[in-house]
């Protein structure tokens, strides 16, 4: 996919010799993401962000290097830090570097500080569109005032993927405090749909049964809540075998479990009978010290949410007896009782430390990015400085080039049914 770099760029990465596996995996994961590569062919003949310099905060993988390629073969100046450092793939880093001349500041387990400096380097030159995972970056500019420094071309927009923060963001632009257009990369439909219930609910089993080589079939695996991810979970443990209980604040989305066939109970009942504990919910504390003290021998915790607190970690910690390493990211907790239970990635949300997502659903949430990205410079003149969804056209268009990818014929409305419905719209 590219001749190896001469020229020396900015970088802080682990080390270099690491390249060559990194390129490897790069080139493999393109394999997969076709909807991807029939953007990138479509960047190259229009160089469609010559000369735009980009800013992103990604996860350090073989999938995210490559939608970073994709807008540097599109003509972008793109700079990259990594999100998640328990995540990030130093070998990718390498390669990025090395074979693609992309500045990149990203390294394995690297501190809060190194990491926040890691986001200044990559703003070390304003950048005109941010991609961000997980808000960090977006924020840095919001303090840096969108990065308008002398001479500087203005912020056209940033693409937050992580769904944190985004109210905060809302009230930001009410207040007249936001400089610059967002466009809210979680609530599109491919990632929503895509990503969190398929992606993430395969990968959150895969990391369970590679960490501890369990069997899901008949183990009781309770999911607390039911939303995107939530229903991923579920359905791909019920696929194994599991039988699988749902907690809920929601009462909608309770009945919703309730119908689809699954037990509903509260988590105070569930705590009792549960082997296998995700949590999914985006709030904090949804397993806590009510719950550690119901917990059966043996059971396995893992967090398949987006916040970081949602497995009151620091509490089990405290009343345990001891801890310690079990298998590469799953801590042993002893109980005072004589209980065991298992944590996974030290109560972390998995999808930033172990949980892989297939390429080819990645493939969709990148190529959402993507296109993000050039609907921020096609858009400049139109978009304000508030908190946007991404467009359902964008969403629609990765749809169509995911199912031509897979060979996959959909009707088509004919003229009849498109002024049929266009009359409904009317009355």
């Amino acid at each position: 996919m590219s001749e190896q770099a001469t020229a020396a760029v900015p970088h802080a990465i682990k080390e270099l010799a690491l390249a060559e596996n990194g390129k490897r995996r790069i080139e493999w994961a393109f394999q997969a993401m076709p909807v991807l590569a029939t953007i990138r062919k479509d960047f190259i003949k229009t160089q469609r962000f010559a000369d735009v310099r980009i800013a992103a905060l990604l996860p350090m993988t073989p999938e995210a290097a490559n939608l970073v390629i994709t807008l540097r073969d599109g003509g972008a100046k793109v700079a990259v830090c990594g999100a998640y450092p328990e995540a990030i793939e130093d070998d990718i880093a390498a390669s990025l570097v090395r074979d693609y001349a992309l500045p990149v500041f990203a390294v394995r387990h690297a501190t809060a500080e190194e990491s926040a400096a890691h986001i200044t380097k990559a703003l070390s030159e304003p950048p005109q569109i941010v991609l961000d995972q997980t808000g960090a970056l977006t924020a840095a500019c919001i303090q840096d005032n969108g990065g308008l420094r002398d001479g500087a071309k203005p912020l056209l927009g940033s693409i937050i993927q992580a769904n944190e923060g985004t109210r905060k963001l809302r009230a930001l632009a009410q207040e007249g405090g936001l400089h610059f257009p967002i466009l809210a990369g979680s609530r599109s439909l491919t990632r929503r749909v895509f990503y969190s219930r398929v992606g993430l609910g395969q990968s959150m089993l895969d990391a369970v049964t590679k960490s501890l080589n369990v069997l899901i079939a008949g183990l009781t695996v309770v999911v607390a809540g039911f939303g995107s991810t939530g229903r991923g979970i579920a359905g791909r443990a019920q696929a194994l075998g599991a039988n699988v209980v749902i907690t809920e604040v929601d009462p909608v989305r309770a009945l919703e479990a309730a119908m689809a066939g699954y037990r509903v109970m509260s988590m105070a009942d569930a705590a009792s009978i549960g082997d296998l504990f995700f949590t999914a919910s985006g709030n904090r504390s949804v397993i806590s010290r009510e719950h550690f003290d119901k917990l059966r021998n043996g059971a396995i915790l893992a967090n398949g949410g987006v916040a970081d607190a949602e497995i009151d970690a620091g509490t089990l910690g405290q009343i345990a007896s001891g801890r310690r390493p079990f298998r590469p990211d799953v801590e042993e907790i002893s109980m005072r009782d004589g209980r065991r239970v298992y944590l996974l990635a030290r109560g972390k949300a998995l999808q930033g430390v172990m949980a892989n997502v297939p390429s080819s659903v990645l493939d969709l949430s990148f190529a959402n990015l993507a296109l993000s990205a050039e609907y921020l410079l096609k858009n400049r003149e139109q978009l304000r400085a508030e908190v946007y969804r991404v467009p359902v056209e964008i969403d629609r268009q990765v749809a169509r080039l995911k199912l031509e990818a897979m060979g996959a014929k959909i009707d088509r409305l004919t003229v009849e049914q498109e002024q049929y419905l266009a009359g409904l719209a009317e009355e």
